[in-house]
């Protein structure tokens, strides 16, 4: 488990991050969001203990980052954005060499190699030069250095940028498939991504935390009104206005007119209501012929930009 108190980190005036305070459960995937600049990496250095809070604490499995960062790091494995790589190396051999930093040598070297071979599905790449493999297959080789040691607890740091569609969804599902024994914990400003791939997802701008919970429990949490867009043949302007007299509770925000009496009706109500039986009982007695009438949900994408531009506020 990883638990952030007060967390805190100046970097001179600059404050990037501020008094946060969240906490990740074992078997959790988290997806941590904001944009660039928000906090995001700073936070998992600190976590890692690369960094050393200005103040507050991170804990991870009890222990503490300012007391017992060594032992922490090593139930950490960590995939920073930039994925260091050397490139003239054979993944093989920069596998060994990266599992000799960490002492692991031998039979155990050998065990903990067929893991993450397994794990990463590196086993065509294994012999091959790592600067002729693929950007997928350089992640695939970033996350199986980051595992070698077989650590309980990973962080991500923007593991899918740069990546076609197609290696994001295999990357995607490989974060899956650690998550079911591992705490995962992603940062990232992929909105869809994030969203396909986590559990809960926490939202960070401008160094403070304005939002923590699942994709299910912030959009319903966040959403207002309900936006519906009614089309149909044969609106003219009095059956119109008769609506909107008929029909105070729902609000005409907008209206496209066509052609030959066909408009698209942008329309709002309460979220606690829904009027759609109403709407077609009206349309069939006003003569409207519909060919579309579909209710518009709140997307990821809309909190994330409510809340991560100038006086976005909590929801």
């Amino acid at each position: 488990m990883i638990k952030v108190e007060k967390l805190s980190k100046y970097y001179g005036d600059v404050k990037a991050v501020k008094s946060i305070d969240f906490t990740v459960n074992d078997g959790e995937i988290l997806g941590f969001l904001g944009a660039n600049g928000a906090g995001k990496t700073t936070t998992l250095k600190v976590i890692t203990g690369y960094l050393m809070p200005t103040s507050g604490n991170v804990y991870v499995n009890d222990m503490n980052i300012l007391e017992h960062s060594h032992e922490i790091q090593k139930q950490i494995g960590y995939l920073a954005e930039l994925n260091p790589l050397y490139n003239e190396m054979i993944v093989y051999d920069f596998l060994e060499f990266i599992a000799k930093i960490r002492r692991i040598e031998g039979a155990a070297y050998k065990k903990a190699l067929v893991r993450v071979i397994d794990q990463c599905g590196l086993s065509g790449v294994v012999h091959r030069q790592i600067g002729a493999c693929s950007k997928g297959y350089k992640q695939r080789i970033g996350l199986a250095t980051a595992m070698i040691h077989d650590p309980a607890i990973l962080l991500l740091d923007e593991p899918v940028t740069g990546l076609d569609p197609n290696q994001i969804v295999e990357i995607r599902e490989l974060i899956k498939e650690l998550g079911k024994e591992k705490l995962v914990m992603i940062s990232s400003h992929i909105l869809q991504e994030i969203q396909a791939t986590v559990d809960r997802i926490v939202i960070i701008h401008k160094g403070e935390i304005v939002a923590d919970g699942t994709s299910q429990e912030l959009m319903s949490g966040f959403v207002g009104n309900t936006q519906l867009t009614l089309e149909a043949h044969k609106v003219n302007d009095e059956s119109l206005q008769t609506f909107a007299a008929t029909h105070p509770a729902i609000n005409v925000v907008k209206t496209e007119d066509l052609k030959n009496d066909h408009r698209i009706l942008h329309l709002e109500y309460a979220k606690e209501k829904d009027p759609r039986t109403e709407i077609f009982k009206f349309a069939v007695d006003s003569g409207w012929v519909i060919t579309e009438m579909s209710p518009h949900q709140i997307e990821l994408e809309n909190i994330f930009r409510s809340l991560t531009k100038e006086g976005g506020s909590n929801a």
